[in-house]
């Protein structure tokens, strides 16, 4: 029976699939082996490259005028500047794939040999060179994870290929593809003798770079009903508009979010059950607090200041898109992280994951297990917790922001963890980025009826949360005119407005303050921090 992939290449016959060399620009592909063009293939981490360059593979190699090969190099990364070893790796790893993909045993024996005579920064040129000379048809290989090689390990790699590029192809492979995360512009390479070296400049013989791009709406639906026809279970109509704007298409979570749905969600593993809509909201909470090796991937990026640029505009609800440099938001956006025109996280599981990561040190500290914010009528006391928060705020919050890597966006994520500590509990919430307008809008669900959960009864409470500039008063005409427009689109039942205000020079006692507004007949609580 088939199921949701998120580990590895997807196999036709066991995963649910969508056809690999559709996701691929097939005839540019086609025509750029035809034309002997070296060219790249990128696209953020479980997108399907691997899936989609094995399925070219075996495509080129059924129409029997090529050769192809598809080769994983990543092995190589762990000799980082070690030249040698690196080089060696990497013919090795092309020799075994040959045997395993082509039935060509005696590549093994080529690497070998050469690796006793050859110079390791002229061994894969060599090695190539005599593969294609030996062999009756054009030469088609794929190098994947190309990117994870380190230092001169990678400079001499992509030297040789280069230098080889004139004898295609008699004497060397006719077409390469490099695959990896990054376009090879991105690749920073820093070698042995301190130089900073880019892939641009040791790869200049690239025609192309191609990008992987994500599942359209119509497949991200299409992969979803193969599983009704597998099985016969149901999904309600409503997930799908929710299944798209949480991910926007991203193979890796629109596959892990299925898996969470008709697996580990143990009852649905009855067909019979139809998946509705709160089961799907449950399992994408799940996946969210699973911190998967994905998501841990994901987040790792954001140590590079580039990336941290960038995001910490976004969180704070400041960024817009001629804020920063191209070549670093088109770096972004490679990686997965964002999406562009307009400027935005690249879909909304990613905007939950980020904060929460970012503020997982100051939720692991923060001792809030008692039900201290509950009223004896079950609902989250908000003015309590707010004012709870407004003594942290005081006593923690130049602390906090002191050691915080993100502090553009610091007040808002030191609420954000405050609050998710305790919503954990037993409530949901969901964030909101009002880009270029410096707002960030946090949406609770607390369920009134533990029994019923979130299928039964609802306390809904929209926080918004706006840094001070440009004097009070504007600010506070902004933010109730924008609080009010969310609740109403979140039909909230309350509705909170926080105002930071991060002038050095004003006293504490004069930013901490709390009031009641109305504004077109709701009634709005604005806090001071």
């Amino acid at each position: 029976m088939r199921f949701f992939n998120t580990a590895g290449p997807s196999v036709a016959g066991q995963h649910y699939l969508i056809d690999p060399l559709a996701r691929l620009d097939l005839p540019e592909v086609l025509a750029m082996i035809e034309q002997q063009r070296y060219f790249v293939l990128h696209a953020p981490r479980q997108t399907g490259k691997t899936t989609s360059l094995l399925a070219l593979m075996e495509y080129l190699n059924r129409k029997g005028h090529y050769h192809a090969l598809y080769a994983n190099i990543e092995a190589a990364q762990t000799a980082r500047g070690d030249v040698s070893a690196g080089i060696r790796t990497v013919t090795r790893r092309i020799a075994d794939s040959a045997k395993a993909h082509l039935d060509q045993d005696s590549l093994s024996d080529l690497a070998n040999r050469l690796a006793t005579q050859n110079d390791p920064n002229s061994l894969l040129a060599g090695f190539l060179q005599a593969w294609a000379l030996q062999t009756e048809r054009p030469i088609v290989l794929m190098l994947d994870e190309v990117d994870a090689l380190v230092g001169d390990t990678l400079v001499s790699l992509l030297r040789q290929i280069r230098s080889g590029y004139a004898q295609r192809p008699k004497a060397f492979p006719q077409s390469i593809i490099l695959c990896g995360v990054r376009d090879v512009r991105d690749y920073r390479i820093h070698t042995s003798h301190q130089e900073i070296i880019t892939g641009g400049s040791a790869f200049n013989i690239k025609a192309s770079s191609l990008r992987l791009g994500n599942l359209s709406r119509q497949e991200v639906a299409a992969l979803y009903l193969q599983h009704t026809e597998d099985t016969g279970q149901t999904l309600d109509a409503e997930i799908f508009s929710e299944l798209w704007e949480d991910t926007q298409g991203q193979p890796w979570l629109v596959n892990a979010l299925g898996y969470e749905l008709t697996w580990h969600d143990r009852e649905l593993r009855d067909r019979a059950l139809p998946i509705d809509l709160e089961r799907y909201k449950a399992a994408r909470e799940r996946l969210i607090q699973s911190r998967a090796t994905h998501l841990d991937q994901l987040t790792a990026t954001l140590r590079e200041e580039r990336v941290r640029r960038v995001v910490a505009e976004l969180l704070g609800g400041r960024a817009v898109e001629y804020s920063f440099p191209e070549e670093d938001l088109q770096y972004i956006a490679d990686l997965g992280l964002i999406r562009r025109k307009p400027l935005a996280m690249a879909n909304r599981i990613y905007q939950e994951v980020l904060p929460r990561e970012i503020t997982s040190p100051i939720q692991d500290v923060l001792a809030y297990e008692s039900p201290w914010y509950i009223t004896a009528a079950g609902r989250l006391d908000m003015p309590k917790l707010l004012e709870a928060f407004q003594q942290f705020f005081r006593e923690h919050s130049q602390a906090w922001l002191e050691r915080f890597d993100y502090k553009e966006a610091g007040p808002h994520l030191l609420l954000q963890a405050f609050l998710q500590r305790i919503v954990n509990g037993g409530g949901r919430i969901s964030r909101e980025y009002g880009l270029g307008r410096r707002r960030t809008d946090l949406y609770l669900e607390w369920p009134l009826d533990q029994t019923l959960g979130y299928r039964g009864p609802l306390q809904r409470i929209v926080v918004e949360l706006k840094i001070l500039h440009k004097g009070l008063e504007r600010t506070l005409a902004e933010g109730l005119e924008q609080a009010a427009d969310y609740a109403d689109r979140c039909n909230a039942d309350e509705a909170h407005l926080l105002i930071f205000d991060r002038r050095e020079e004003v006293c504490w006692e004069q930013k901490i303050w709390r009031r009641r507004e109305e504004y077109q007949g709701r009634e709005i609580v604005v806090w001071g921090g």
